[in-house]
């Protein structure tokens, strides 16, 4: 949860871009970010991978509106449509973005390439048929914002209550991370989306970083916090995951607020 998707970058900046709101090339270095390249395969009208200035703008050309985020997992396909083929390839990502406008979705795979220790990150998004149909369980900006406001108390209590001191290194690497994340967080969403769903986006990283300080390893190099039985550790999954559910939820529709927008008639 401590890090930025790929498809909420992809969606972010390609909204951006389909919108004209920013060039195509700084769209492209945006969602690319720290990896070494992306490239969209599969893609109608090419017959090889291509990079992403040229298939977003084939996607317009396609009839794309919009892009929205999916974040599913097991048990919850957040934000997937369908059909089957196309979702048991973005539960197996993790993630996933949706075109609005024409039947077609990208699954990231990633690779890391090059000898151990000088190794980069290449992207290749894989197009493919996707159900016209509303994405599952995405909530509205103001839902998600109710729900984290309740969903950062649950957080608090239930790592106070499984005492989760937050004092190992990996605990505190995460709180930095959180911090440094909060600093660039206006970077984080692109031009044109609402001031709300910075917002949301925002507490979604904060509810998901006190999430993994309670799964980060302990300062006595234990693995789940300060958990030492079996029983905590269970304990300690049952509590959080609706938590962990909830930022997802809102992490999603903060991205996917520029499309709900748009299909409202705000633009």
């Amino acid at each position: 949860m401590l890090d930025e998707p790929r498809s909420g970058r992809l969606a972010a900046w390609g909204n951006a871009l389909l919108a004209g709101l920013v060039p195509p090339d700084d769209a492209a270095h945006r969602i690319a970010g720290e990896d070494a390249s992306h490239r969209v395969a599969e893609l109608p009208g090419e017959s090889g991978p291509v990079g992403l200035t040229l298939a977003l703008g084939r996607l317009r050309a396609l009839g794309a509106k919009g892009l929205r985020v999916a974040l599913p997992v097991a048990g919850h396909p957040l934000g997937l449509s369908g059909p089957p083929e196309f979702n048991a390839k973005a539960l197996d990502a993790g993630e996933a973005v949706l075109a609005t406008g024409v039947a077609l979705g990208l699954v990231p795979e990633v690779s890391a390439v090059g000898p151990e220790g000088d190794q980069h990150v290449e992207v290749v998004w894989r197009c493919l048929p996707v159900r016209e149909a509303p994405p599952a369980d995405v909530p509205s900006l103001g839902e998600a914002e109710r729900e984290l406001a309740e969903a950062l108390r649950e957080a608090t209590e239930v790592l106070s209550r499984l005492n989760v001191a937050g004092a190992g290194p990996a605990a505190q690497a995460a709180l930095e991370a959180y911090r440094a994340r909060a600093e660039r967080g206006r970077e984080v969403l692109a031009p044109g989306y609402p001031p709300r769903a910075l917002r949301v986006l925002e507490l979604a990283q904060r509810v998901g970083a006190l999430v993994g300080i309670a799964y980060a390893p302990g300062g006595d190099g234990k693995d789940h916090g300060a958990a030492v039985s079996a029983s905590e550790i269970t304990a300690r999954a049952e509590a959080l995951r609706p938590v962990e559910r909830t930022a997802r939820r809102a992490q999603v529709a903060a991205y996917n607020a520029y499309v709900e927008e748009l299909e409202r008639g705000g633009f």
